[in-house]
């Protein structure tokens, strides 16, 4: 009777409606981000759109999402945090909508941007409202458990959902099919989840924010324009994305306490290898994701439906190993688990790019299964070195620091293998040489990891 009475006083500690509704905001911005890659390619025929211009639709999303990450943070807990979630929400499934009906590319890739921005407002304040509900830790723990899964779960059914759609609906279906959860999400939040803020000591940091704008979309647009730009004008965009960068380290220094990055938390070499091991991880996970759905629709390789499926081995193997990453890290210990994943990963993508040469399909699917077994290795060991490594009232700010450098490596590895890709002439050498590139930086990651760690 007492074991009944506990379960029963656990579920409704768990508060299961706010919960359900918080995860639907995370399937809607992750399922939206795995089912895109699969639609680039029929934009591009529908559209007429270059590869360049398909990489803006990944990268305008990836790119305002990363800039803005932190201050999405910040205006949950200066503003409300259920506020940010349902107008996060909203302007991600308004920019959706406007995604289905854009006539041309350069329409989608301003709506792309605008739902960036929603995903910057909804996810950090998804996640800090279960940090402000949940305050006994074990209950906390199993609802952040039930949150990751969401994250794992969509990234799994993402692909195949997005093939399926393609095939019977279009590439507009897949926009269309998130609008109703981040509606639903928006409204729910309204009546189960309650509101909460916390404004002490706490202010925005505006020159910051722009300048971190400017250093990104500089270098980026250095990196995807390249591959058509002449070599002097793709220098000085490089130049004046690391005088940007440069400026905003010089002002976020002077700022310290309150700025958008406290660079202090840079001072220590294990923080400083977790970041980098992150953006190395991304840029070639991003990358394949990118360009491998591309190749192989634009060769004809596989279909729609196909390729999404083909992509499953690397989600399936991620969610199986993800659960049990913190006891591999206590085994190995966390800097041999770090190293090791990301060097499974880059093996993976010069895997892939070999068999994807070589027209052997077994092989490609063991390379992307190999860049699943890594990246649930080595991705919660990264959180935590971060997170560990610093004092406990700037944890927040190392986990969010932590999904910054995730999305910056996603950025620039999108920007620089498909400039690679396109400028190559989009065919098989090209995507062997754009993989071996991603899988180099990873095993350059798995390096660092192990000096710096």
């Amino acid at each position: 009777m007492n074991s009944i009475e506990q379960n029963t006083g656990a579920h409704s500690q768990l508060r299961p409606a706010a919960l359900a509704i918080l995860c639907l905001g995370v399937i809607v911005a992750q399922v939206d981000t795995s089912v895109v890659n699969l639609a680039v390619q029929p934009i591009g025929l529908d559209l007429k759109a270059s590869v360049t211009e398909l990489q803006w639709v990944v990268d305008a999303y990836n790119l305002v999402y990363a800039a803005l990450l932190i201050s999405g943070g910040l205006f949950a807990d200066l503003y409300g945090r259920r506020l940010m979630f349902m107008i996060g929400c909203a302007v991600f499934a308004l920019a959706s909508l406007g995604c289905a009906f854009a006539s041309t590319i350069a329409i989608l890739i301003a709506a792309r941007a605008l739902t960036g921005f929603g995903s910057a407002l909804l996810l950090p304040a998804s996640l800090s409202l279960i940090r402000v509900i949940y305050r006994d830790e074990k209950i906390r723990a199993r609802a952040l458990g039930i949150w990751a899964g969401c994250n794992g779960m969509s990234l799994a059914i993402g692909p195949s959902l997005g093939g399926f759609l393609i095939r019977d609906f279009g590439w507009r279906s897949v926009f269309f099919v998130v609008i109703p959860i981040g509606l639903t999400a928006a409204a729910g939040a309204r009546l189960f989840v309650p509101e909460s803020a916390d404004r002490r000591g706490r202010s925005f940091d505006m020159l910051g924010q722009l300048l971190g704008i400017a250093a990104l979309m500089v270098m980026t647009l250095a990196a995807i324009e390249s591959s058509h730009l002449p070599p002097l004008w793709t220098s000085l965009l490089a130049i004046a994305g690391a005088l940007f960068l440069l400026l905003f380290v010089r002002v976020e220094r002077r700022l310290e306490q309150t700025a958008l990055v406290p660079i202090s938390m840079f001072s220590g070499s294990q923080f400083r290898g977790a970041m980098l091991g992150t953006a190395a991880m991304t840029f070639g996970m991003y990358g394949t994701l990118f360009l491998f759905p591309l190749a192989s629709l634009g060769l004809g390789r596989l279909a729609s439906v196909e390729v999404g499926l083909s992509l499953l081995p690397m989600a399936i193997s991620f969610i199986a190993i993800s659960p049990f990453s913190g006891a591999i890290s206590e085994r190995l210990g966390k800097k041999k688990a770090i190293s090791a994943g990301l060097a499974l990963m880059g093996l993976g993508n010069l895997l892939l790019g070999a068999a994807f040469l070589a027209n052997w399909f077994i092989a490609e699917e063991i390379g992307l299964l190999l860049t699943g077994v890594g990246m649930g290795m080595a991705t919660g060991p990264l959180t935590a070195v971060a997170v560990s490594t610093v004092t406990s009232d700037r944890a927040g700010t190392a986990s969010a620091l932590i999904n910054v450098a995730r999305m910056v490596g996603a950025t620039i590895g999108v920007a620089i293998l498909g400039a690679i890709f396109a400028f190559l002439g989009e065919a098989e050498t090209a995507f062997i040489i754009a993989m071996s590139a991603g899988g180099s930086v990873q095993l350059l990651g798995s390096f660092i990891g192990w000096r710096l760690l």
